[in-house]
């Protein structure tokens, strides 16, 4: 009922049948409508008639003049014209309708009362489906504004890539690749543990560093990072793959900006019975950022390659 926001006409009329209908005299209708909140500013003339010249005006010209003028008025009388149905609908004590009139008073307000709730219900429906496109287009702005915001991580990730080739010193230029590729995965929604050392009990010092730690495909990925001059061999892989061993479910990832030799791969191969481990060329990373295209689908289909065909190399691109 608190949806309707003017009488259409067949409420309009039935509420002209039903009100006069509802009380033996015009000065009650007239009451009724002041208690609604109805201002004299549009009962003062039907008063004055009624005043001067009772006979010569009806309880249902009464009531439709009021109306007409209260609905009308549109947004202005908003609260009137909601409070003047709540009254009908919730009107109880026919007592105070003339004996006869009381039956179909009673039909009337029935009648008014379905109308009512047949509006609401298609008001409540129309509500729904503005919500509904409502929430569909701040979704579809809030996707939009995702994307541009990836759009932007990815070209300043791809801004460092490029930035990481003018440092001269290793040691630092190595360190930089750690950063970059972290914020690499995340840009791409990849779950990312920055690299950390394990130190060794009673004085050993550092025993072990990881250049960082991943979670995909429910999976834990350990990544090595290598920025060389030189191809990749045996010895760089094996000592990664025995971090994985050590570990019992982890997987690993092999990044180098340099190429892995054959003997390398070679023992990347054999060791997939063991543990599932992926070579990746930094190339490979840089022309996915290139070409705007997806992490997540190229690291399964590598794991794919490695789990399906004992690929650790494969190249999707």
């Amino acid at each position: 009922m608190n949806q309707i926001y003017h009488y259409p006409p067949e409420l309009f009329n039935l509420l002209v049948d039903t009100v006069p209908l509802l009380f033996r005299s015009k000065n009650d209708v007239i009451i009724f409508f002041k208690g609604a909140g109805v201002s004299r500013e549009y009962t003062q003339d039907v008063e004055s008639r009624v005043y001067f010249d009772r006979k010569g005006i009806t309880k249902y010209e009464i009531v439709r003049i009021i109306l007409g003028k209260i609905n009308e008025a549109g947004e202005k009388t908003l609260r009137e014209r909601r409070e003047i149905l709540k009254r009908v609908v919730e009107f109880e004590s026919f007592s105070s309708c003339w004996p006869d009139d009381q039956l179909k008073a009673r039909g009337l307000v029935a009648e008014i009362h379905k109308v009512v709730n047949t509006k609401d219900s298609f008001t409540r429906m129309n509500l729904a489906r503005k919500k509904e496109a409502e929430k569909n287009r701040i979704d579809y702005q809030n996707k939009i504004a995702k994307v541009q915001s990836q759009r932007s991580e990815r070209t300043a990730v791809k801004n460092e890539f490029n930035q990481l080739f003018s440092i001269t010193n290793p040691h630092k230029r190595g360190k930089a690749l750690e950063g970059v590729l972290n914020a690499f995965f995340k840009s791409y929604g990849i779950l990312v543990r920055e690299s950390f050392t394990l130190n060794g009990s009673e004085g050993e010092g550092i025993i072990e560093q990881i250049d960082g730690v991943i979670e995909f495909d429910n999976k834990i990925f350990l990544v090595e990072m290598k920025w060389w001059d030189k191809p990749i061999g045996v010895g760089e892989v094996s000592q990664h793959l025995v971090r994985i061993f050590n570990r019992g479910q982890a997987c690993g990832i092999f990044i180098s900006t340099s190429p892995f030799t054959q003997p390398a791969v070679a023992i990347c191969k054999e060791s997939l019975s063991k543990a599932l481990i992926i070579l990746i060329n930094l190339e490979e990373l840089y022309k996915l950022l290139e070409q705007d295209g997806d992490l997540k689908e190229y690291l399964k289909k590598k794991l794919q390659a490695a789990i399906i065909n004992k690929d650790p190399y494969y190249i999707p691109l």
